[in-house]
C-alpha cells in the first residue's frame, strides 16, 4: 500500500491528535508510514541560581587539556563528555532587572514585554516576549512522527514558589505564555502514569473499525474488497502491537515513589532524587525527548541546612569577594548542585538505550545553566554553561573559551543539531554569526 493511502487511512479512523503519540510509537505503522529510524536525541535544561563563584567554577586550561575545578569535580567522571562553554553572555536588556532578565531570557534570548512588575532599581517589565527554546525544540520533535512522543516537554521544578513572575519562570510557550513547573513529584507521577488507559481506548475504537470493515466488504465489488483487505490487515496489526503493549505497556517499570515528602526547603534533596527520577523513566519509556529542571528560583533563597549552611543563598550570593566565610558557603552550595547534575548523569548513564546503542546519557544532553554569572555583581557576562551527555554530535572532552558571544548562538546550535536548521532565534541582532562551533 503507498504510503499516501496509509495516511489517508489513519485520518479515516477518526483517532483524535491526542491519542497519536501512541500510535506513532508502534514500530509497524512507522514501518507502514515510511517514516526512517534515527538515534533519539534528547534535552535537559538544569536551572540553578544566583551565579556562581568563578575562581572554583572556571577550568584555568582551554581545549581537551583540562583541570575541573571544586565546584565541577562531581562531573569528573563524565570529563570525556564534558563540555565548558566560558564567555557566553546573555546580551538581552530593556526592562527588568538582571534576575529579571537573567531568569525569563535564559531560554528565550529575547527581551521581556513591558509590565508593572517591579524589581530592584531597574524598570518594570512583563513576561518575556518569545518562546524558550526548549518549548521550541518539543515543537519540531512534535511535529514529526518519527520524534513525536506522548507529552513532548516536561517542566519539573524543586521548591518553586507557589507564586508567578519573571523570577519564577524561564519556559514560554510563546510570546507572554509562561510555563510553569511542577514542583510536586506526586503531580509529576500522576501526569505521566495516571492515564494508561489511553491504549484500551484505542483498542476499542479499532474493534469497533475492524467490525465497520467486515460490513462493507460485504457491499464492494472484488477489486475494491482487496484494497479493503490490505486496510483490514493494517487495523489487525495495530491491534496486536496495542495488546502486546498491553502486556509489556513500559519498556521501563513504573517507579514506585516514597510516600509524604512535601514540597518544601528541607525536602529539597528528596525533591531533586524524585523528580530525577521520573525524569529518566519518562526517558526510558520514550515518554518525552524535552525537559527543563528548574531548581528554586532567580533570588532563590534556599537554605541548605543538609550541609550545614543556615543563610539564604541569594543572601550568601551578595556578600563580598572577600567575606571568606561566604565565599566558602557558595562553593558548597554550587558543589552540592553539581552533584546533582553528576546523580542524573549517572541515573541516564546506567540504562540502555532502549532499541538503539549505548546508554540513555549518550543519546542525551544535559544542559546546566544559570541566570547570572556572578551573584553580588549580577553580571549577565560569562553566564554559567556546561553539557553533558551524547546525542548531539558536538566535540566532547573539551573546556572551550569565546569572547562574549550572545547566548541565542549556543541555542542555534542546539536546534541544528537536532535537525532544525533555525537562521534566528530569540531577539535576532543577538544571532549574528549563526549557530556556535560545537561539532
Amino acid at each position: 500500500m503507498k504510503t499516501t493511502s496509509r495516511r489517508q487511512f489513519l485520518h479515516r479512523l477518526g483517532l483524535s491528535t491526542a491519542a497519536l503519540p501512541w500510535l506513532s510509537g508502534l514500530p509497524g505503522l512507522r514501518a507502514a508510514l515510511g517514516e526512517p529510524s534515527r538515534p533519539k536525541q534528547r534535552l535537559v535544561f538544569l536551572f540553578t541560581p544566583n551565579g556562581t563563584v568563578p575562581p572554583d567554577f572556571w577550568p584555568d586550561e582551554a581545549g581537551p587539556a583540562f583541570n575541573l575545578k571544586r565546584i565541577l569535580a562531581p562531573l569528573q567522571p563524565f570529563q570525556d563528555r564534558l563540555l565548558i562553554l566560558k564567555g557566553i553572555a546573555n546580551k538581552i536588556r530593556g526592562d527588568g532587572d538582571g534576575h529579571m532578565r537573567g531568569m525569563s531570557c535564559l531560554l528565550t534570548a529575547i527581551e521581556l514585554l513591558p509590565g508593572n512588575i517591579q524589581g530592584g532599581s531597574d524598570t518594570p517589565a512583563g513576561w518575556a516576549s518569545g518562546i524558550s527554546i526548549d518549548q521550541e525544540l518539543k515543537n519540531f520533535f512534535q511535529s514529526r512522527p518519527e520524534t513525536r512522543t506522548r507529552f513532548g516537554s516536561l517542566e519539573l521544578g524543586i521548591d518553586v514558589p507557589n507564586r508567578a513572575d519573571p523570577w519564577t519562570r524561564w519556559t514560554y510557550a510563546g510570546s507572554n505564555q509562561p510555563v510553569a513547573p511542577l514542583s510536586d513529584p506526586y503531580q509529576v507521577f500522576e501526569k505521566l502514569y495516571g492515564q494508561m488507559t489511553d491504549r484500551e481506548s484505542l483498542v476499542s475504537v479499532l474493534d469497533v473499525v475492524t467490525q465497520d470493515l467486515r460490513q462493507l466488504a460485504r457491499q464492494l465489488e472484488a477489486t475494491d474488497r482487496a484494497l479493503l483487505d490490505q486496510h483490514a490487515t493494517f487495523v489487525r496489526e495495530m491491534e496486536q502491537e496495542l495488546q502486546a503493549a498491553d502486556r509489556e505497556p513500559l519498556a521501563h517499570p513504573v517507579p514506585v515513589l516514597e510516600p509524604g515528602v512535601r514540597s518544601q526547603n528541607d525536602e529539597i534533596p528528596r525533591l531533586f532524587e524524585l523528580q530525577t527520577d521520573l525524569l529518566v523513566n519518562a526517558f526510558a519509556n520514550d515518554l518525552a525527548r524535552v525537559a527543563t529542571v528548574q531548581f528554586t528560583n532567580s533570588v532563590g533563597q534556599a537554605r541548605c541546612r543538609w550541609l550545614g549552611i543556615e543563610e539564604g543563598h541569594h543572601s550568601l550570593s551578595h556578600d563580598p569577594d572577600l567575606n571568606a566565610e561566604s565565599q566558602e558557603k557558595l562553593v558548597k552550595i554550587n558543589t552540592w548542585l553539581c552533584e546533582q547534575l553528576a546523580a542524573l548523569a549517572r541515573k541516564l548513564d546506567a540504562l540502555p538505550e532502549p532499541g538503539g546503542d549505548g546508554t540513555l546519557l549518550d543519546h542525551t544532553t544535559l544542559v546546566w545553566t544559570n541566570e547570572l554569572g556572578k551573584g553580588n555583581s549580577h553580571t549577565l557576562d560569562n553566564i554559567p554553561f556546561v553539557l553533558v551527555g551524547g546525542g548531539l554530535g558536538f566535540k566532547l572532552g573539551q573546556s572551550l573559551r569565546f569572547q562574549r558571544v550572545a547566548h541565542n548562538r549556543l541555542w542555534l546550535a542546539l536546534a541544528h543539531a537536532v535537525g532544525h536548521p533555525l537562521e534566528t532565534f530569540g531577539n535576532q541582532a543577538h544571532s549574528d554569526g549563526g549557530p556556535l562551533s560545537l561539532a
